[in-house]
């Protein structure tokens, strides 16, 4: 798409110099995937709940043109950093390339991400660093892009890029990137459990083909979710949510980390109504009754020695958290 399709609403004000931006990681409560498709990728019908754990993205105004990045680590989760690209290949990096197209007078920036979920856990944080840059960058620049418009612009970036800014429940259709929002009101409580490696999202797709190949599986392209999950999704009801939760992918996910099935035991046996592995994994997502539960299910994952954390959803999806200057 061209710049000339999008108009500023707004008339010009003071851009900041520094801004900060928060964007949640998600969870697939429902993944349903479809055959290997002749363009390589998969359909695929998902429901998408966005948690209270955020990646912060703080965006600064630099002197040269260029746009550069750095990452650090905050949280229970200990996420590690030093595999995540600090060059072109950064997401967030080329949200902030794709935005500067749109901008009139785009600067230099500097983006500092905190990461606070999973690296390659299934849980689309970079998605959201995406997601995040994209807001900040559009109020650093003056560009006045309307939600729609940005998320025209994040669906090119990556199937999850959209859903981080839109935040909340959403169905997910296609490729995960036609999103339609759902009624999702009354908060359900969740502990994620992290691993200490990541596994690849197309390995992990690649392993479930192998799967169905080697028993003659025959997949077919999902048109629609459960509607049991938007009913249970709708009423808050753990225990009905609980019975319906399923992930296409977590097969696959087990074939390549076995001990991933001692940990979803781990989490039964400790009170979790369910626990499933969370899109392609590693990371793992169990349900608690409610937010006691949900504290005490994590107080007893990590005196087992898991880094485990407690979370709730929906919450809101990209949004500014401060600016400066």
């Amino acid at each position: 798409m061209s710049a000339a399709k999008f108009s500023s609403a707004q008339p010009p004000t003071a851009a900041p110099a520094s801004v900060c931006v928060r964007a949640p990681g998600k969870i697939n409560v429902s993944l349903r995937v479809g055959p290997l498709r002749p363009d390589g990728y998969h359909g695929v019908a998902s429901v998408y709940l966005a948690v209270s754990l955020f990646e912060e993205v703080r965006a600064t105004v630099t002197e040269g043109p260029d746009i550069t990045v750095t990452v650090d680590s905050d949280g229970a989760l200990q996420v590690p950093v030093k595999d995540i690209p600090l060059g072109p290949d950064n997401l967030a990096v080329r949200a902030a390339r794709a935005l500067a197209g749109y901008a009139k007078n785009p600067t230099g920036v500097h983006l500092h991400i905190t990461k606070r979920v999973p690296v390659a856990g299934g849980m689309g944080g970079g998605s959201a660093d995406a997601a995040a840059a994209l807001v900040a960058c559009d109020a650093l620049w003056n560009t006045h892009l309307s939600r729609e418009e940005l998320a025209g612009i994040a669906a090119g970036l990556g199937a999850d890029v959209p859903f981080s800014l839109l935040g909340g429940t959403a169905v997910g259709l296609g490729v995960g990137d036609r999103l339609t929002p759902a009624i999702s009101k009354t908060p359900l409580h969740w502990v994620l459990v992290a691993s200490d490696f990541g596994l690849s999202t197309p390995g992990v797709y690649g392993a479930l083909d192998a799967l169905r190949e080697e028993e003659q599986l025959q997949a077919e392209e999902p048109a629609e979710v459960d509607p049991a999950i938007l009913a249970a999704m709708r009423s808050g009801n753990a225990r009905d949510l609980a019975a319906v939760m399923t992930n296409d992918l977590q097969a696959a996910a087990l074939r390549l980390a076995p001990d991933l099935a001692d940990l979803l035991g781990t989490g039964k046996r400790l009170g979790a109504l369910a626990g499933m592995v969370s899109g392609s994994g590693p990371t793992v997502a169990f349900l608690a009754e409610d937010a006691p539960a949900a504290a005490e299910l994590e107080a007893a994952l990590r005196a087992e020695g898991h880094r485990a954390l407690a979370v709730e959803g929906p919450v809101h999806g990209a949004r500014l958290a401060s600016a400066a200057g």
